[in-house]
Parts: structure tokens; C-alpha cells; sequence
């Protein structure tokens, strides 16, 4: 873009540039009808610019602040012909509101990555807290990260199912789809957005239906289409919300991660991210933005700068080979967050949650759970897979990466990455602090206590004789095959136990008719038990005082009568997993939490 001619009458000084427009077009077209091409900024000469699109509906203004305790916006109007503001407008008249302070004006790069999941951006009213909290830390200059509103993630995949039943006439009236558009309408009308926004949204609606139209006519969900069509629950999310802080006068750019460089996998529906390939382009799409020079405004003692907030879909990234979208798994808006903070070489990513940080346990089954103030990533990591849903299993990845020293090779990359997790309702709490090393553990038997319901388990003996190799790569070749992960092993020379993890996907667990598939795959060479509703209990603490923790977990356990079915140390050495019948391990969760944490 460039710069109109500056005018300066009255002690005002305004400047307007046209970004995302070409020159041509910028000459031939009257400005203000060129909504998605085009962005004012006036300039006050005792204050800072602020881009102030108007709502919904109404007409585009100009504005400016002036810096202080209780700022006043100037409104003006733009003549359409000349592009110029003219006179000032009632506020309410030009759908301008009272705005939010602009965070990290004064910082020189970014400092900060918060990420904010589905309930925290549920509706229109915890977006505006959400908005809150990011501009609340005045001396940090956030990237945001947002996962899609809700339930919209889990309606986009019921209505990709349903739409395959049905015909392409259908469509329009799935349940699911219309639960979409109004949760999503609803919050464009609440937050009185700009038209801009509000035409990139409906667009984005219209195009889900097409695809879901598509779907139906195909009578075919591949993993493909799938990752496709959970990606509209992303993809509206931020930018409604960019466009919200935009009306609140604070800078904001949407970016969709699949645009902006994350590579993957095409392991479509469970992408792995190319870290290599994908740090470069992500530094590089988030410091231009940073360094959005379309921001910079003059003032009496020189020139300052408006830092923009990106806002960045979290879970998606881009297929290598393919280029199509691609998701990082259920929940994998956490590993994009931590993985764009060792991109930037940030210190801290800040995942906002509904609880206090991490949990001593599960705080539905055991209301007087404790956070924890400081874990290792180990932890982290034993905790995440095992059961606890404050992170991702996937997003401790960078810390890990870093702790190997790979984040540490890549230049600018996380030298002192950690994960703090924070609670978006109580934002006062200091929360969890994740770090890639050691913490004394000297007073430490254990960390926490997680529970995983609704596991299945089998017990695989080999129809062989002893001495028999082979047999181990044979089993697991048949998981491999079948696309099973399993969650904990117990091995001995004929056989093997091993419980079954519910999709890493979707969260869906195994039906009648693929376990079924599944023994019948180990015919001939061993015979199998399934075990159906099976709990683990995972013990994670100190690996040095195991032989603690184990005789008091067993002294429980057999006050309690219960008789573990299989019990697991894992690979870190801090984690020990064991099995239980699903009716008692709330019970045995209850009584083991108090007694390692009174």
C-alpha cells in the first residue's frame, strides 16, 4: 500500500495507507467499498494509532486516542471520493468502541505465546475474556493460539458423518450444521465485528456447506476430507477473535497455520510437524508481522509503533508432499503453541486452562486435588499420555526436542522454553510451570495420580515353543497393520500383555467389530484374552523412591481388596502403571490421593 498525502489543520495530524490493495485498484475504486482490501489509520499528534473497523452492518470510521488513564477515541468520518476524515461522528453512530490497551508496545520482539482452548472460547462472552487476559499483561506482546468454539470441533465431525448418509438436498438441515452456523452468527452479532470479518466468516460457513454437500454426493469420509472439515472450527474461531480485538482498537492479524508454514506429515488426521522445515517459515510469517511497519505513527518525541497480536489457528498445519490441510491429532492446538514459542525463541507459552494448572489428580473425581507448582517435562509427558487433559501428549514434543538439544541447535531457538499453565477463570493463580530439566525431587514420592477409563487390555500367549524370535515384532507388526497404538506392555518369553490406546485421533474408542477383527488376527500364532473396561492408574513421581511409593500404593490396594491385573514401569523410570477392573478406580483414585497428598 501507500500513503495518502498527510494533512495536518488544528494541531491533527492523520496519515491513511492502503494495505492488501493493489495500486490500480487503489486509484479506480472508492476506498471505502473495498472492505476486505482495505485498512484506515488516523493519527493524533498526542497518541497512538488504533485500526477500528466498523461492525457489522454499519459504516467504516477512522479513529484516534490519546494515551492516559481514561483514553478518548476522536471519531471521523471518510469521504468515499477522497479517502480523507472529514468531521468527527458520535461514537455510537460510527460502531466505535471503548477499546482495550494494546499489549508490548514497548517490547522489541514477542515474549509470550498464549494458548486458549474450545471452552475458553465457548461464546461471545468468553471471548471478551479471553480478550481481557490478553491484553491485561501490558508488558507482553502475545502470539495467540485458539482452538474452535466449544463443541464445534465434535458437531464438524457428526455432521461429516452424517452427511454420508444423506442426500446432497439434505444437507442445509443437518442438526450439527445448524448448530454451527447459529453459535457462530450468534457470536459475529454479539461482538459487533466488522463487516470485513463478518463476510470472511459467512463465507467460511457457506464453504463448509459445500464441502459437506460434497461429502454427501461422494457417500465417502477419507482421513483427508476429514482434517478438511474439522479445519472450519479453527479457522472461524480466530478470526472472529481477531476481528473483536480489532474493534477494540488492538491490531490484529488471523493467520491459518496450514498458510503460514507449519509443515507436516501427510499422515492426514495425526500429522507430525517437520520442525526443520516449518521453524524458518513461521519465524519469518510472525516477525513480518511484527514488524508491520504499516503500524508505525509519528509522535512529539518520535516515532513509536503498534504491535499487532497474530492470532493463529491451532491444530492444523500443512501436508509435505500434498500441500492439503492437515490436523496434529485431538487437542493438538497445545503442540502448536509450545512448537511456535521455540520457534520464536520465546521463553514462556502459556496455556490457558478452566483449573488451576496441573493437578495433583483429576479434580472431577477428587474435588480437593492440589495444583502443582513446578514439573519436569518427563512428568509432563507420563501425565499427559496417561489421562490428563490440561495438555496434549504431543505438545511436551518441543521441550523435548530442546532437552536433546535439537530446539537448542535450530539459531534463535528455545533456549529456555517452558510451558506454564494458567487458568482463564482465576487468572490471579500462578498455575503449573513445565521445564526441560531437573527439580530437587529430594521431598517428592510422587507428582500425581492419573486415572484412564474405558481401556481395553489383552493378554497375547504364544502358541510356540520357548526360544521362538520373532514373536514380539510379529504382535506388534499386527497392531502396525490394524493402526492400534497400545498403552502400556508387560512382556515375558512366550508372552505379552499390552492394553490398547482409544484412538489417538478422535477419542473414539474400538468397537465390537474391530476387536473382533483383531483377535482373529493373532490365529495361529497365539491365543488371546480380551478384557474390555479396564482401568490404568498411573503413579508418576520420583523414580528414586519407587519402592516408597509401590508399598504404600499396595498397602491401599489391599485394604482396599483389589488386585491389579497387570502393573507396568515405564520407560522415564517415574511413571508406574497399573491395571484395575473400571468399577473401582475412582474408589482406589480416592484413597490413593489421600494418602500420598493428605
Amino acid at each position: 500500500g501507500r500513503d495518502a498525502k498527510s494533512k495536518r489543520g488544528k494541531g491533527v495530524q492523520y496519515r491513511m495507507r492502503l494495505v492488501n490493495c493493489a495500486a490500480p485498484m487503489a486509484r479506480d475504486l472508492r476506498p471505502w467499498a473495498l472492505c476486505r482490501q482495505l485498512r484506515a489509520r488516523e493519527v493524533h499528534h498526542s497518541g497512538g494509532t488504533r485500526e477500528t473497523p466498523a461492525p457489522c452492518s454499519t459504516s467504516s470510521a477512522l479513529s484516534g486516542t490519546r494515551r492516559g488513564a481514561s483514553p478518548r477515541r476522536r471519531v471521523f468520518a471518510l469521504n468515499a471520493s477522497s479517502g480523507e476524515a472529514t468531521r468527527p461522528l458520535d461514537e455510537k453512530k460510527a460502531g466505535v468502541q471503548q477499546g482495550l490497551a494494546c499489549p508490548g508496545i514497548t517490547r522489541e520482539s514477542f515474549t509470550k505465546v498464549y494458548k486458549f482452548g474450545g471452552s475458553s472460547v465457548a461464546d461471545a462472552e468468553r471471548m471478551r475474556q479471553v480478550a481481557k487476559i490478553v491484553c491485561l499483561f501490558e508488558n507482553e506482546a502475545p502470539v495467540v493460539v485458539l482452538s474452535a468454539m466449544g463443541k464445534t470441533t465434535n458437531n464438524l465431525i457428526i455432521a461429516g458423518e452424517q452427511a454420508v448418509l444423506c442426500s446432497a438436498s439434505e444437507v442445509k438441515e443437518l442438526e450439527p450444521l445448524r448448530k454451527i452456523r447459529e453459535l457462530h452468527e450468534a457470536t459475529l452479532a454479539e461482538l459487533e465485528v466488522d463487516q470485513e470479518t463478518c463476510d470472511d466468516v459467512m463465507a467460511l460457513l457457506d464453504e463448509l456447506t459445500m464441502l459437506l454437500v460434497g461429502l454427501s454426493l461422494l457417500k465417502d469420509l477419507t482421513p483427508r476430507s476429514l482434517d478438511s472439515l474439522v479445519s472450519f472450527g479453527e479457522r472461524l474461531s480466530t478470526r472472529i477473535f481477531s476481528g473483536y480485538l480489532r474493534r477494540q482498537g488492538v491490531p490484529s492479524v488471523q493467520h491459518d497455520a496450514f498458510e503460514m508454514g507449519i509443515k507436516t506429515t501427510d499422515q492426514f488426521t495425526n500429522g507430525d510437524v517437520l520442525y526443520e522445515e516449518s521453524v524458518e517459515n513461521v519465524r519469518a510469517n510472525l516477525r513480518r508481522a511484527w514488524a508491520a511497519s504499516d503500524l508505525k505513527f509519528e509522535c512529539p518525541d518520535g516515532k513509536e509503533e503498534v504491535r499487532v497480536v497474530p492470532v493463529v489457528t491451532g491444530f492444523l498445519g500443512q501436508g509435505e508432499k500434498t500441500g492439503a490441510i492437515t490436523t496434529l491429532g485431538r487437542g493438538g492446538s497445545d503442540l502448536t503453541a509450545t512448537f511456535i514459542g521455540m520457534a520464536l525463541g520465546i521463553d514462556e507459552v502459556v496455556v490457558w486452562k478452566d483449573v488451576d494448572g496441573v493437578m495433583t489428580t483429576d479434580p472431577r473425581v477428587v474435588p480437593d486435588a492440589k495444583p502443582i507448582p513446578l514439573l519436569t517435562v518427563e512428568e509432563a509427558t507420563e501425565l499427559a499420555y496417561f489421562g490428563a487433559t490440561v495438555l496434549h501428549p504431543q505438545s511436551m514434543q518441543p521441550l523435548l526436542e530442546k532437552q536433546r538439544g535439537v530446539g537448542g541447535s535450530i539459531p534463535g531457538g528455545c533456549d529456555d522454553l517452558r510451558v506454564r499453565v494458567k487458568n482463564s477463570y482465576n487468572t490471579g493463580a500462578p498455575g503449573s510451570v513445565i521445564c526441560a530439566g531437573d527439580r530437587n525431587m529430594e521431598e517428592t514420592v510422587l507428582t500425581s495420580i492419573v486415572l484412564k477409563s474405558g481401556v481395553n487390555m489383552l493378554d497375547i500367549v504364544s502358541t510356540r515353543m520357548l526360544g521362538q524370535y520373532g514373536f514380539l515384532a510379529k504382535v506388534f507388526s499386527i497392531f502396525e497393520d490394524l493402526q492400534i497404538s497400545v498403552d502400556v506392555v508387560a512382556t515375558s518369553e512366550v508372552s505379552v500383555s499390552v492394553t490398547l490406546d482409544i484412538s489417538k485421533i478422535w477419542a473414539r474408542d474400538l468397537d465390537a467389530e474391530e476387536l473382533l477383527k483383531l483377535e482373529k488376527s493373532f490365529d495361529g500364532l497365539a491365543t488371546v484374552k480380551l478384557r474390555t473396561n479396564r482401568t490404568i492408574i498411573s503413579l508418576i513421581g520420583n523414580a528414586d523412591r519407587n519402592n516408597e511409593a509401590l508399598g504404600r500404593t499396595f498397602a491401599v490396594l489391599t485394604r482396599l481388596g483389589v488386585n491389579p491385573e497387570m502393573i507396568s514401569k515405564g520407560a522415564f523410570k517415574n511413571n508406574v502403571a497399573l491395571i484395575v477392573p473400571e468399577e473401582v478406580g475412582d474408589m482406589c483414585l480416592r484413597e490413593l490421593h489421600r494418602e500420598f497428598f493428605p
